[in-house]
C-alpha cells in the first residue's frame, strides 16, 4: 500500500501553487501512491486576504475545491489537501478554519478536520512573532476515516507538539496520522523530526508529514524535511529541502506485530484525553 507525502515551497499565487501541486501528485501517482498528503498552505502562503480565499471557496467560486476535486478524480488518488482557509459548512460568512480536506478518488469529500491547536508564539527569526487565531478560528473534533490504505486521523503542524490529540486518534483506531505542516526553520531544526518519531512511537502508527521548504513571502522560512516514519519509529523517506513528492509502502502485517509484542494501549494506567473522534 503506497503513501506518499509531498514538499513544496508555496508562495502567493494561488494557481502557480496548484499547478506546482498536480505536478507532484502526478509524480506520486505514477510511482504507484493510492493516498497522498499535501503541506499545510499548499495553495495560498504568505497571503492577507485569507477570509476572502475562504469565502470564495464555500461559495463555489473559488479554484481550490475544484481542482482538488478534478485532480483526485483525473489521478485516481486519495489526497489529503494539507490546508486552506475555509469557513464552517453553510455560513461563508464565519471565520474561516485552518481546514484539511480528506478527498477520495472520486472527487468527493469523504472527512474535513478543523486544525485544533493554532500557532500563536513567538520565535527568534525574522518573523519574530506568529498569530494564526487572528486568521482562523479554533477547531472542535478529533477526525479519523477509513480508506485503502488504512485508517486514516487527520492533524496538521502545531498538533504535533500535543500528544493527547494522538492518544485519541490511536483510541478511535487510527493506523496511520498525516502531519501537513510549515514548521519554521529555528523550530523545525530543534523539534521537527523528534516530535514526528515521537508520536510514530507513542501511537504505533505510520505519521505522513508534509512539508513547506524553503522562504515565502513576507520573510517566511519554513524547514522541510517532510517525511514517512513507521510504527517503531524508522525513517522511510525524507526529504530536506526542495519540492519533491516521496513514497513509502505501510506494511500492515509488521504493523499488526508491532502493537502485539508491544501492546502499549492495553498497559496504559492513565486516561490521556477526554476527545472523542468523528468519523
Amino acid at each position: 500500500m503506497a503513501l506518499a507525502v509531498i514538499q513544496m515551497v508555496s508562495q502567493d499565487d494561488v494557481l502557480a501553487n496548484l499547478a506546482q501541486a498536480r505536478l507532484l501528485l502526478q509524480q506520486a501517482a505514477e510511482q504507484g501512491a493510492q493516498l497522498a498528503v499535501l503541506p499545510e498552505n499548499f495553495a495560498a502562503m504568505g497571503r492577507s486576504d485569507l477570509a476572502a480565499i475562504g469565502r470564495a471557496e464555500a461559495e463555489g467560486s473559488g479554484p481550490i475545491l475544484p481542482w482538488l476535486k478534478q485532480t483526485a478524480r483525473d489521478l485516481k488518488l486519495w489526497i489529503v489537501a494539507g490546508t486552506l482557509p475555509l469557513p464552517p459548512a453553510g455560513q461563508p460568512d464565519a471565520k474561516s478554519h485552518a481546514c484539511s480536506l480528506l478527498v477520495d478518488e472520486h472527487g468527493e469529500v469523504v472527512a474535513r478536520y478543523d486544525k485544533l491547536h493554532l500557532f500563536d508564539v513567538d520565535v527568534a527569526d525574522s518573523r519574530g512573532r506568529y498569530r494564526e487565531s487572528d486568521d482562523y478560528a479554533f477547531g472542535a473534533n478529533v477526525v479519523v476515516a477509513d480508506t485503502p490504505v488504512g485508517r486514516v486521523g487527520l492533524t496538521v503542524c502545531y498538533d504535533l507538539r500535543f500528544p493527547e490529540l494522538y492518544s485519541a486518534l490511536r483510541e478511535a483506531g487510527a493506523e496511520l496520522i498525516t502531519a501537513p505542516a510549515a514548521f519554521t526553520a529555528v523550530t523545525g531544526a530543534a523539534h521537527w523530526q523528534v516530535l514526528l518519531r515521537a508520536r510514530a512511537i507513542e501511537t504505533q502508527c505510520y505519521i505522513l508529514a508534509a512539508a513547506q521548504s524553503g522562504l515565502h513571502p513576507k520573510g517566511r522560512e519554513t524547514f522541510g524535511h517532510a517525511a514517512i516514519i513507521d510504527p517503531w519509529g524508522r525513517v522511510l523517506a525524507e526529504q530536506a529541502q526542495g519540492a519533491a513528492a516521496l513514497l513509502a509502502n505501510r506494511d500492515a502485517v509488521e504493523q499488526a506485530a508491532i502493537r502485539q509484542r508491544m501492546p502499549v494501549y492495553t498497559h496504559r494506567r492513565f486516561a490521556v484525553s477526554s476527545l472523542k473522534a468523528s468519523t
